[in-house]
């Protein structure tokens, strides 16, 4: 039996419980002891973290070998065609090499919750919600993905890992649950307003 922690990680918070420089870390959110993150998510990056103290779990979750979906809730600039989609979903060539196939499709239902800071507003230039998933994980690859498209990424929300989502948990907020058994996957909706637990 272990124990997971499921963290809404806010915009400019470090991946880490500590830091010299005095940004903003998990413990600021995450009061508990000898807990670590499977995974990493960048600092200006926002959504879901997982923790545990389970050294095995973490290594599920984390090595890209298992190939554990990612999901993600992608403001683009701009309006990406048919084209561009066809490219995310086929995969296209970075720097290190090509990418996986990935699914895309464009967000419906309501906007995420707004940032705090928020995103830079252009009247000229609209801006497209995506939902990419994803079965790699290289550094910044959603971001050089979408800028390989010619439509850069203005904020990231990352919705799920594999089984576990981001549900209705508000930025900053955490829950845990108890893994007994597999869980079956769940499709990710969009974060809703709850207050913040410590």
């Amino acid at each position: 039996m272990s124990r997971i922690y499921l963290l809404h990680k806010p915009y400019r918070v470090l991946c880490q419980f500590t830091d010299p420089r005095g940004r903003r870390t998990l413990a600021d959110y995450l009061d508990i002891p000898d807990v670590y993150a499977a995974g990493r998510l960048d600092y200006d990056s926002e959504g879901l973290l997982l923790l545990t103290d389970d050294g095995a779990l973490i290594h599920r979750i984390s090595d890209p070998r298992h190939k554990l979906a990612k999901t993600y809730w992608v403001q683009v600039e701009g309006e990406p065609d048919a084209t561009a989609m066809r490219a995310l979903r086929d995969g296209v060539t970075l720097n290190d090499g090509p990418t996986a196939p990935a699914k895309v499709r464009r967000l419906e239902g309501p906007e995420p919750t707004p940032r705090d800071p928020p995103v830079r507003h252009r009247e000229t230039i609209p801006t497209t919600w995506l939902e990419i998933e994803l079965r790699e994980g290289r550094n910044r690859q959603v971001r050089r993905m979408t800028a390989h498209i010619g439509h850069p990424t203005l904020r990231l929300i990352r919705a799920a890992i594999g089984p576990w989502t981001l549900s209705s948990l508000a930025s900053g907020a955490w829950r845990s649950e108890t893994l007994n058994a597999p869980k079956a996957p769940a499709k990710p909706k969009h974060a809703a307003s709850r207050r913040r637990r410590r």
